[in-house]
């Protein structure tokens, strides 16, 4: 099975999509199944799994009705605000579709990142991890210390770092970035999403060799065990195509790196971390 882990579909005209704005006319339109199958018939993709890009339960459910409609979403990753005392409930009224997978922490819009170590937070979050929920981390590499001291209290949380922790590619952000990778790599139930990537760099003159570096650490780090490839479509239009980001990725990869380890970072991983 070959999966695209990380790509969102949006209809403008919900209106709970506040960073998408006229003034990013490329993403300012519905982006919906119909215009990334071929794309996914193209490169030999099963399916994909969608990730929520609104932080409203209401987005969730559009993905999930979405998701039974159309058998290319493999899988649905939805929002839940685990500040928020009705989290469970909402949680156990996703759990009642079929393809929902799990829900994304967004660390990136907190402008504390530390409150994620305060302690109704973290009893929240070690419940999702006593049931072993896949929970996605969309996170800066700025707020990379406070992650880490998360994991130290969640373990065993079966989660996965969202387009690499964003290292900021432009400013060639490397050495505190890593270290705290190096980091979350040692716990064992962490994975990595190798997405995202291209639009961390310039998005109008970036080059491969911009962002080999960064993926080599974090091949080194997970293993072919713990990667997924995602490609952050339709938000990777910022700066490359589909086709784009699939050659920069497949480019990048060592050359001793068969068949196996190949479609466990195109599929097998995914279908693993999300129960799939």
């Amino acid at each position: 099975m070959r999966i695209d882990a990380h790509q969102h579909y949006w209809r403008i005209e919900r209106g709970d999509y506040g960073w998408i704005t006229p003034e990013i006319p490329v993403l300012y339109r519905d982006f919906v199944p119909s215009d990334l199958n071929p794309l996914l018939i193209k490169h030999d993709l099963d399916g994909s799994i969608v990730i929520q890009a609104a932080p409203t339960i209401d987005e969730t459910e559009y993905l999930l009705e979405l998701a039974a409609d159309h058998s290319s979403i493999l899988g649905v990753v939805g929002w839940l605000d685990l500040f928020d005392p009705n989290h469970r409930r909402h949680f156990e009224r996703f759990c009642q579709h079929e393809k929902f997978l799990g829900f994304r922490i967004t660390i990136q819009e907190m402008s504390d990142s530390s409150r994620i170590l305060e302690e109704d937070f973290i009893n929240a979050l070690r419940v999702y991890e006593e049931e072993d929920v896949p929970v996605d981390l969309l996170v800066l590499s700025s707020q990379l210390e406070h992650t880490v001291q998360l994991l130290h209290q969640v373990p065993h949380l079966r989660g996965v770092i969202d387009h690499i922790a964003k290292p900021r590619v432009r400013d060639m952000e490397m050495d505190s970035w890593l270290a705290a990778m190096r980091e979350i790599a040692a716990f064992p139930n962490m994975y990595c999403k190798l997405s995202g990537i291209v639009t961390e760099g310039d998005h109008l003159n970036w080059k491969a060799q911009d962002f080999i570096p960064y993926i080599h650490h974090v091949l080194q780090l997970f293993g072919p065990d713990r990667l997924m490839f995602g490609s952050d479509w339709p938000v990777c239009l910022m700066a490359a195509e589909y086709d784009e980001v699939l050659q920069l990725l497949e480019e990048s990869l060592p050359s001793q790196w068969g068949e196996s380890e190949r479609n466990k970072l195109f599929g097998l991983n995914a279908k693993t971390f999300y129960k799939i």
